[in-house]
């Protein structure tokens, strides 16, 4: 089952709306209000998502969504510079002409590509590097056992991850439904859609490094479309789970970016209905 998820992030509060029906889903992470019908994934099944839901498995195009939190990881090669947030884009995209091992050992292999919006002060090769990193840390979701990643940049895939302006988003996301005001970031079908505004200047809510944020962004989303649905603070002083809506309030939990521990742990929370 995958649903329809809408975080949004807007000052400090955040709204959630979720749909679901049948196999089909999508969602929208950071972001604030609003629905969508389900669509088709690359591998022809319906689905979407990009804020927190349950989703396909990675051969038929996942659900998601995204937020972020703090935890120990690599710095990013944008931390010590300034990197410009137009308002708005032209709509194309370049993708990371990289291709990567599998890494994890679980059967269920999603095959992801990431893009950057043309005009935007990233590279799509450090993007893709940025983003591959967090899918390969010992502290994702390939801890789990179930799931591999792999970078591609062609042929077939499951997710396309896709930095982009405000008003980019704005379009994608609201193609579908969702309404994400210049603000958040969106999951439709196979895209996760990544808000440059919340990818360079992180969350108003969030006090950590940079590239701690992006983790729980990609996390969160990639989360959703493995499957994973929102969960919440299992009690005082624990770990927030990477797919609680952290934005909206850490309830007495610790900030943190991962799905597990060093140790394997999963840290994880009551589910969110």
């Amino acid at each position: 089952m995958t649903g329809l998820f809408l975080c949004a992030v807007l000052g400090g509060g955040v709204a959630l709306t979720q749909w679901q029906a049948g196999d089909s889903g999508a969602a929208a992470g950071d972001t604030v209000d609003g629905t969508a019908p389900p669509t088709a994934g690359p591998g022809g099944a319906p689905g979407a998502s990009s804020g927190g839901g349950a989703g396909p498995s990675a051969t038929g195009g996942p659900p998601p969504e995204a937020e972020a939190s703090p935890s120990p990881s690599s710095p990013s090669s944008d931390d010590e510079r300034e990197i410009a947030v137009p308002a708005d884009g032209p709509g194309t995209f370049t993708t990371a002409r990289t291709d990567g091992a599998t890494v994890g050992s679980g059967s269920r292999v999603v095959r992801y590509k990431v893009m950057v919006e043309d005009g935007i002060d990233i590279p799509a090769a450090d993007a893709a590097a940025e983003v591959s990193a967090v899918l390969a840390d010992e502290r994702g979701w390939t801890r789990g056992g179930t799931h591999a990643f792999r970078l591609v940049s062609s042929g077939t895939y499951d997710l396309a991850v896709k930095i982009a302006t405000p008003g980019t988003v704005d379009r994608i996301c609201g193609e579908a439904g969702l309404l994400t005001r210049g603000e958040v970031n969106c999951r439709v079908g196979e895209n996760v859609v990544v808000n440059l505004k919340r990818w360079v200047r992180g969350s108003p809510e969030f006090d950590g490094p940079i590239g701690d944020y992006r983790a729980l962004i990609v996390n969160h989303e990639v989360g959703h479309g493995i499957g994973r649905g929102h969960e919440t603070c299992p009690g005082p002083g624990e770990p927030a789970p990477a797919m609680m809506q952290q934005i909206k309030g850490l309830q007495g939990c610790v900030a943190n970016a991962w799905p597990y521990d060093r140790s394997g742990d999963y840290l994880g929370g009551p589910s969110v209905p």
